[in-house]
């Protein structure tokens, strides 16, 4: 029989933390123990935890009125990484370069030219090179030092055999 282990309730419990943190914005520990369910002692653990690692930071105080451990407001550290977006369409590859937030730091586009088919668009000497270059150029303009993570989306299927792109959208 499998049970959790204190690592793995740790490691939970700040995912729960940081997804608060991420979709709700910045928070106080009461705020997250009431959110969370999580005991005074716990809650006080990991906001220690995730702040020694650097994913969080103090940002602030809840209301005027209130002062000292309990109204610091506990806030993602967006800059701690940074992702990217490929967006790769007929006409042209996009880039966006956004902070752990989703917050649009830099974005470019590159045009692909329709009558070299699809193709040649996703061999190495095509769009792709072009298309990491663009990466690479737009990571910099960001004044990201390095991508925690790159997706690429096409709107269609690329057969594996021979790299083509094949639209498989219908016209309504």
């Amino acid at each position: 029989m499998r049970t959790a282990t204190p690592s793995t309730a740790r490691a939970i419990n700040d995912r729960i933390a940081l997804e608060l943190l991420r979709d709700e914005g910045p928070l106080t520990a009461g705020q997250l123990r009431s959110r969370t369910g999580l005991a005074r002692p716990t809650v006080a653990d990991l906001l220690e935890r995730l702040r020694e690692a650097g994913l969080i930071a103090v940002v602030g105080e809840a209301g005027a009125e209130r002062r000292g451990p309990n109204a610091r407001l506990y806030g993602l550290v967006a800059d701690r990484a940074h992702l990217a977006a490929v967006d790769v369409r007929a006409h042209s590859v996009t880039v966006r370069v956004t902070d752990l937030l989703g917050r649009p730091l830099a974005e470019a586009s590159l045009p692909v030219d329709p009558d070299a088919g699809t193709g040649p668009r996703l061999r190495p000497t095509g769009v792709l090179v072009d298309a990491a270059d663009l990466v690479a150029r737009t990571v910099a303009e960001a004044g990201a030092a390095r991508l925690h993570t790159v997706a690429i989306g096409a709107p269609g299927l690329i057969d594996p055999a021979t790299g083509a792109l094949s639209v498989s959208y219908t016209h309504l």
